[in-house]
């Protein structure tokens, strides 16, 4: 008995031992991951001049999170957020005789996520920081536009920073402040890809329709999507934080005054029934009067097309992905974008 007992209070003794070192681990994993954002935080902070002409850094900074992000820009939280938002870094710069900079640097859990928020709009002067372009953003959709300058506004995508650097009053002084800032921020920066998701798009769709890449928006929340597009006030297409979508404006080549454009959504899911699921929840919302062709095997029948009252809407399912059709002007148009799609996914179509 008295073996037994010494058994049993070693085993206790091993497994207390066991879990201590798995407390200990956890406890310093955690800790370099905070140190790591803290030294990626530092990072720029020791990019940052202390001043730039007659504007002169105000200390300290301020750090914004989930916790605070609404008292910070009120209802435009939810945005970020939806795009897997981490952390916020605010820094201003003051002058006696100009206005103020605000520079915020937003870092995001992808590089995805923060070409995501600069997509959202892409008008602006492009910019460049005299930066060689790797080869491989040659053939991107976006033409490798990282920076975009405008009234004062300098938005950026640099790896997983979305950066705004914003003057209240635009002087030319502000202006090269701002740029230099922007410089600054970035040079230490990697030059990423696009979201692989865009290489599902064709710029062309036979020789009719041309792509519009100064409307493209890479997103993951519906609220992002009714910025864009609005579709409805429910989250019609189960979006969540894991899916991945692109929306873009296919727009008619032709010579009349009158552009003729058709929206055309793809969104990646997790699965194939992730995603045949979004699409059924989308038919029974956005397409209630008609007809639905769901087959027993988890597939959706084919591609679906119907006319409403703004035109042609159609979509199909192409293995996790859902690819939607709308406003277009003709069955076939519908029929032609959707297929092109499909065939770039490499998924079955109708022919």
């Amino acid at each position: 008995m008295a073996i037994a007992a010494y058994k049993v209070e070693m085993t206790r003794s091993l497994v207390c031992r066991i879990v201590l070192v798995c407390l200990i681990i956890i406890m310093v994993f955690t800790s370099c991951k905070g140190a790591n954002a803290k030294m990626s935080h530092l990072s720029y902070l020791s990019d940052l001049p202390e001043s730039i002409g007659v504007w002169t850094r105000v200390q300290p900074d301020r750090t914004v999170d989930s916790t605070n992000i609404f008292k910070y820009m009120n209802g435009a939280g939810e945005l970020y957020l939806g795009y897997r938002f981490n952390h916020l870094q605010v820094f201003d710069y003051t002058s006696e005789d100009q206005d103020n900079i605000l520079v915020e640097l937003y870092f995001m859990e992808t590089s995805n996520d923060a070409f995501g928020l600069l997509s959202l709009d892409w008008g602006g002067e492009p910019v460049s920081f005299d930066r060689s372009f790797p080869s491989h953003l040659d053939n991107s959709l976006t033409s490798g536009v990282r920076a975009l300058y405008g009234a004062g506004l300098l938005r950026i995508w640099s790896d997983k920073l979305y950066i705004r650097i914003m003057a209240s009053r635009e002087t030319s002084a502000s202006r090269q402040a701002v740029l230099f800032l922007g410089r600054e921020i970035t040079k230490n920066q990697k030059y990423p890809s696009e979201p692989e998701l865009l290489q599902a798009l064709s710029p062309y769709i036979d020789s009719k329709y041309k792509l519009r890449k100064d409307r493209l928006s890479f997103f993951r929340s519906y609220l992002a999507l009714n910025t864009i597009y609005y579709l409805s006030h429910e989250n019609i297409l189960n979006f969540d934080l894991l899916t991945e979508a692109v929306i873009v404006p296919y727009e008619h080549i032709a010579d009349t005054g009158d552009q003729i454009r058709s929206q055309f959504l793809l969104v990646k899911y997790e699965n194939h029934l992730s995603a045949l699921k979004a699409l059924e929840h989308f038919h029974n919302v956005y397409l209630p009067e008609h007809k639905k062709e769901f087959t027993a095997n988890l597939s959706v029948k084919g591609l679906n097309l119907f006319k409403i009252e703004n035109g042609w809407t159609g979509y199909q399912l192409i293995n996790n992905y859902a690819a939607i059709v709308f406003e277009c002007p003709d069955q076939k148009s519908t029929r032609d974008i959707i297929k092109a799609i499909a065939g770039n996914l490499g998924g079955d179509h109708e022919r």
